[in-house]
């Protein structure tokens, strides 16, 4: 599984905002040609993303298009050829549009000689119509390698009120969890915590989110970026203490055991199985 943890969303024409990617710690960036471009600047905002995208292969890039019913969406996709990792689809509700976009997309990487299949497809869900198709929609294409949940437009489209405690949408996130799974694709990327300035309340919705099964969350400042890698990245001591169960289990297993204690917790196979995650997740960043 990778390690995506922050998807940090870049508006694709502001020159002064493309410049600083560089700098961003995010593990995702995501250049947003969608509800963060005004109608008049779609065009400049393709040409300045195509460029960047060119300009930093060492960043792990995506392009957010617009959707399959705007007159932007064919030639943002070509936005993709630059080399980007993939698109970020939004208001997806349907596996049609996921096989539109696959056909679209290979069109684009013949044209520029890439790799068929090369570019990934992020469907974002963000209605009901999307929640209720979401397994349709992780299993319509092998670009398909992991969700994303949009709560802004969802709560609108439902008519819930988007409160900093999330219950109104604590069922949409559940389902997109069990449906990846189901699916056999990557656990999904939680939605954007509309808050900038509140900290303390990204955290708690980023730990949220951590405990319902999500493998990072979407952010819109860059004061968030640290917040949530912090939160999706395993704490020291919880290294320490999956690093302990995995090489007691593993010892208890070549003894003929399946079932044993560790500091007074039980340790059979599943919980050996998420230390082991847990381990290989501190090698990927380090620790």
């Amino acid at each position: 599984m990778s390690l995506f943890r922050s998807w940090m969303f870049v508006p694709g024409n502001q020159e002064r905002r493309l410049q600083k990617v560089k700098d961003l710690g995010s593990d995702i960036v995501i250049y947003d040609l969608e509800d963060a471009v005004p109608l008049q600047e779609k065009d400049k905002a393709r040409e300045l993303v195509q460029q960047t995208v060119a300009d930093h292969r060492d960043k792990v890039q995506y392009v957010r298009v617009n959707d399959a019913t705007t007159p932007y969406f064919a030639a943002d996709l070509r936005v993709a050829g630059a080399g980007a990792a993939g698109i970020v689809l939004p208001k997806a509700a349907g596996k049609g549009q996921i096989r539109l976009v696959e056909e679209l997309l290979s069109e684009v990487e013949e044209k520029y000689q890439l790799p068929r299949g090369s570019a990934e497809i992020v469907p974002l869900i963000e209605s009901a119509l999307g929640v209720h198709h979401a397994y349709e929609i992780a299993t319509a294409s092998q670009r398909v390698k992991r969700l994303a949940f949009g709560s802004v437009d969802f709560t609108l489209d439902v008519n819930a009120q988007l409160t900093k405690e999330g219950t109104e949408i604590l069922y949409a996130r559940s389902h997109l969890v069990v449906v990846s799974r189901a699916a056999g694709i990557e656990p999904p990327i939680d939605a954007v915590y509309i808050h900038v300035k509140d900290s303390e309340g990204l955290e708690r919705d980023a730990r949220l989110a951590k405990q319902l099964g999500f493998q990072g969350k979407l952010v819109i400042h860059p004061d968030q970026i640290a917040v949530v890698n912090q939160v999706f990245a395993p704490a020291q001591e919880e290294v320490e203490a999956a690093r302990k169960i995995v090489a007691a289990f593993e010892e208890a297993v070549a003894s003929g055991l399946a079932a044993i204690q560790v500091d007074g917790r039980l340790i059979d196979y599943p919980v050996a199985e998420k230390a082991k995650r847990i381990v290989a997740q501190a090698k990927e960043l380090g620790m």
